[in-house]
C-alpha cells in the first residue's frame, strides 16, 4: 500500500487515547484522523471519515464491553476494518468479541508497543487473526451455507437447490451471523477477501 494507512480511535479513557494517537502519529505508514469517546460517536465518526481502520476499545463504558456493538455497525457500514483493544486477555473472551463485532484482529492493552505495526498489517493485509476470526464464523454454517455465502459475496450463484432452498438458507446464513440482509453480509466480507 503505497499511501498512508488512516485509523480512527475509538477509546474512552482520554489520557490513554492521548498516548496512543501520539504513537500512532510516529509511524510514517499511519495518519490517526482523530479520536471518539464513545460508541455513538465513534460509529458516526467512522461512517463520515471513512477510515482504513478502527481501533476501537472492547469495553468503553465501564463492564458491558459495548465496543462490540459499535464495531459491528462500523463493520456493517463502512469499509473500514476493526481492530479491537483490550485490557481482557482471556481466550474465549476477546475470540468470542471478534467474532460478534466481525473484528480483523484485537491486541491487548499490555501490548501497545506493537500497536503501530499490528494497526499497518491489519489494514494491509489478511493477518492470521483476521483468518481466525473469518473461520471461527464460517465454523457455524453447514457446508452448504458456506456454499450459498460464497455465491452471495462473488455474486455468482452456481447452485442446484430450488430458490425456496437457496432463500431459505439464506435466511439461516443471516439469523447465524446476525446481519439484516446480502448487502451486509457483502460489507461484512469483501474485507476478507
Amino acid at each position: 500500500m503505497d499511501k498512508k494507512v488512516r485509523v480512527l480511535l475509538v477509546e474512552d479513557d482520554h489520557d490513554f487515547a492521548f498516548l496512543i494517537q501520539k504513537m500512532l502519529e510516529k509511524d510514517e505508514r499511519l495518519i490517526c484522523t482523530g479520536h471518539a469517546h464513545t460508541k455513538e460517536k465513534g460509529i458516526e465518526t467512522a461512517q463520515k471519515q471513512k477510515p482504513d481502520i478502527v481501533v476501537m476499545d472492547l469495553n468503553l463504558s465501564g463492564g458491558t464491553l459495548d465496543g462490540i456493538e459499535a464495531a459491528k455497525e462500523i463493520r456493517l457500514t463502512t469499509t473500514a476494518k476493526v481492530l479491537l483493544l483490550t485490557s481482557f486477555e482471556h481466550p474465549g473472551i476477546i475470540l468470542d468479541a471478534s467474532k460478534r463485532a466481525f473484528a480483523s484482529g484485537y491486541i491487548f492493552k499490555s501490548q501497545c508497543a506493537t500497536l503501530a505495526d499490528t494497526v499497518y498489517q491489519t489494514a494491509v493485509s489478511n493477518t492470521p487473526q483476521e483468518t481466525l476470526i473469518k473461520e471461527l464464523i464460517l465454523a457455524g454454517l453447514t457446508p452448504a451455507e458456506r456454499g450459498i455465502l460464497s455465491g452471495l459475496i462473488s455474486g455468482e450463484m452456481d447452485t442446484q437447490s430450488s430458490s425456496s432452498t437457496v432463500a431459505n438458507q439464506k435466511t439461516s446464513i443471516f439469523k447465524k451471523l446476525g446481519v439484516k440482509n446480502t448487502s451486509e453480509l457483502i460489507s461484512v466480507f469483501k474485507a476478507w477477501g
